[in-house]
């Protein structure tokens, strides 16, 4: 679970900021005024949320082909639009590899950082998808989440932009390589599970993954935040593309997702995968399981990391209800549109605190 569909993201002339690590490291007793979120927007203590009121989903990823399991699976999807995920495949040390070059990444002087900037030649007129920095910013008003981000192409393996990838620590590539080689088996494999749930063909949803569709690896940094009660690390969204798997903290808490109008704490645990649904997958299979609104608070204390794999569909993949699942009882719930238009109208809306996806309900 993390922000909209990276795609979003690109646009030309940003404002230049400081990353929010160099925002903290000053020490501030207050942060800038453009993290403070509006007084409407609070609705109270950030920080409130409940426990979780029945046991964190889990499934057995080896033991899908089982009925027990699979409905486990859907229960899991009808109920929260996520779950975690155990024996996925990765072993513990590829997991604690990864996590290690993570934040040996972020723990680098700022000037180490900057070599991956996500900002064309450093000059702040161009804002590009791919690299280290913080939150594009558009305009003054804008309310900007307390996180800095690294965020690096995976898929298509032929479009690895390397320039952008971190030379230090020197194992980063391979590891993010290897890890990004298994996850994707995982996507696959969840994917047709999914389609065999809902009786289609289970192939459906994996072959709406062309060789072109993107696939991005985003390393989430939240910093100590003076004002947890005021700022988000990252504000309420459902994420926008075709399937998300996180590698969440499992030291320091702050997912929360939301059902009912209610914000409920995500317990982690340790070398599981928490898997959620984006809003095209919500569009392929008609509503029948829905893409999870969730928010990323702050910590006072400590810092916070996280790595999510984005999924989508290529640019020009038109976005519709499974056939498989359409007939005079159930008619289509969302309007049909190409890939590349309903990215163009996330962002906006992710601005805005509001879900694109629920303008093309029917």
């Amino acid at each position: 679970m993390a922000a909209s569909h990276p795609s979003t993201e690109m646009a030309a002339s940003p404002m230049v900021r400081p990353t929010v690590q160099e925002l903290a490291a000053a020490g501030a007793e207050e942060p800038p005024r453009q993290y403070v979120l509006p007084e409407q927007d609070r609705h109270g203590d950030l920080l409130a949320a409940d426990e979780f009121p029945e046991p964190i989903p889990l499934v057995d990823l080896s033991r899908l082909t089982d009925a027990d399991e699979a409905e486990r699976l859907r229960a899991a999807l009808q109920t929260w639009g996520f779950f975690l995920a155990t024996n996925h495949g990765i072993e513990d040390s590829l997991m604690d590899a990864m996590t290690s070059v993570s934040r040996e990444f972020f723990r680098q002087p700022a000037e180490e950082r900057q070599k991956c900037s996500n900002l064309v030649d450093g000059n702040g007129k161009d804002y590009q998808v791919e690299g280290y920095g913080s939150d594009k910013v558009v305009s003054d008003d804008q309310v900007l989440n307390w996180s800095d981000r690294l965020h690096l192409r995976v898929e298509p393996e032929d479009e690895r932009n390397f320039a952008k990838w971190p030379s230090h620590p020197e194992s980063f590539r391979d590891v993010l390589q290897e890890y990004a080689s298994r996850i994707k088996k995982i996507r696959d494999l969840v994917l047709r599970s999914i389609a065999k749930l809902l009786e289609i063909d289970e192939d459906y949803f994996v072959n709406q993954i062309s060789n072109k569709a993107p696939g991005f690896a985003r390393f989430n940094y939240y910093p100590p935040c003076p004002r947890p009660d005021l700022v988000l690390g990252l504000r309420a969204h459902s994420d926008g593309g075709l399937l998300t798997i996180l590698f969440n903290d499992d030291t320091v808490g702050g997912l929360q997702v939301q059902r009912d109008g209610r914000w409920y704490n995500v317990p982690a645990k340790p070398h599981t995968l928490l898997i959620n649904l984006a809003d095209c997958l919500e569009i392929m299979n008609n509503g029948i399981f829905t893409s999870p609104v969730h928010r990323v608070v702050t910590n006072v204390e400590k810092d916070r990391l996280s790595l999510a794999v984005f999924y989508a569909v290529d640019a020009e993949t038109m976005l519709e209800p499974a056939p498989g699942l359409l007939d005079d009882k159930r008619p289509p719930r969302y309007k049909k549109m190409v890939a590349k238009d309903f990215v163009a109208g996330l962002f906006e809306h992710f601005r805005q605190g509001k879900r694109f996806i629920d303008t093309l309900k029917i």
